[in-house]
């Protein structure tokens, strides 16, 4: 059964990847981004220009329709994976899996629960049934799906480990603290553009954004809460066999313990966003076509115009 679900993976993810390049989808977008991105001043750090954007369009897309099959036929092999620390490295289901050097004590402390940031890097949905197969209590907040029995399905069958789902439908602040004052591991994805009033300044590629303004919002009201960041590796060389799954996982150092955070992050010693999006922008430095932001408006709410062309 793996390599008959290794196969189809495989299929699946050249068909869609040819209909979406085919296509155009999001080229118009992914374009924009990197005009806009390249456009900016250059600085110490600043990522590499793109210079061929057909060629980076086609490798986004193959990263992209690879992992989305790896998610429609592979993701259960995640949800066999070992509770203990100690068994990693292993293999299942044909994979290696890994923890990177570090992320053991991080990901104990993560059972306790805290505020977990991740982007649309790489095969990030993955990360989540890891996570609950660690023992660790998370919780990721959705927007439903329409129809509902596709909602359904998803809830029981992708986003679901050991027949507890993990997918909540949580839809104001206070109920995220409901959940942190259960013990619950709060997943946010902080890398999209905000465009709600209360959306706070930042930057990010060396250009203004909007920051998604829960993060601070929630360490407000709780600032001793610890705030983590994780992300999925695919290596290859790390051994005998072709390549690898890493989880990496860090905490996120914040200011003095007890300090409330002000109502400006952009003077808070506790403020997680732009640590947050330093680390990104270290990421796409590495791999700039694992990170499937480029099909998202990230820049927005600032540059509007960027998208009209």
């Amino acid at each position: 059964m793996p390599v008959l679900r290794s196969i189809m993976s495989k299929v699946f993810a050249r068909t869609a990847g040819f209909v979406l390049r085919s296509s155009g989808w999001k080229r118009s977008t992914v374009y924009a981004n990197l005009r806009h991105v390249d456009g900016a001043e250059p600085r110490e750090g600043s990522l590499q220009r793109i210079s061929q954007p057909g060629t980076f369009y086609r490798m986004l897309i193959c990263n992209l329709t690879r992992h989305a099959g790896e998610i429609l036929f592979r993701f259960g092999s995640f949800k066999k994976l070992p509770r203990d620390l100690s068994a990693y490295p292993c293999r299942i289901d044909g994979w290696n899996f890994a923890l990177a050097e570090g992320s053991a004590p991080v990901l104990e402390k993560m059972r306790a629960g805290g505020i977990f940031l991740t982007a649309h890097f790489g095969n990030y949905e993955a990360i989540g049934p890891w996570l609950c197969r660690l023992g660790i209590p998370l919780v990721a907040s959705y927007i439903p799906l329409r129809p509902a029995w596709l909602n359904r399905i998803l809830d029981k069958r992708i986003r679901a480990v050991d027949g507890r789902p993990y997918g909540v439908d949580a839809r104001t602040p206070r109920e995220f603290l409901r959940l942190l004052a259960d013990g619950k591991l709060v997943c946010l994805l902080a890398d999209q553009d905000s465009r709600i009033p209360s959306a706070l300044e930042g930057e990010f590629l060396h250009r203004p954004v909007r920051n998604n303004p829960l993060p601070e919002f929630l360490l407000r009201h709780r600032p001793e809460t610890p705030v983590y960041i994780c992300w999925l590796e695919d290596a290859c060389g790390q051994f005998k066999t072709s390549g690898a799954r890493i989880l990496h996982a860090t905490e996120v150092p914040r200011g003095t313990a007890g300090e409330v955070p002000s109502d400006n992050p952009a003077n808070n010693s506790l403020s997680v966003m732009p640590a947050f999006n330093a680390w990104l922008e270290s990421r796409i430095k590495e791999n700039p076509a694992l990170w499937y932001g480029w099909t998202h408006r990230r820049f927005y709410s600032k540059n509007p115009e960027i998208y009209l062309g």
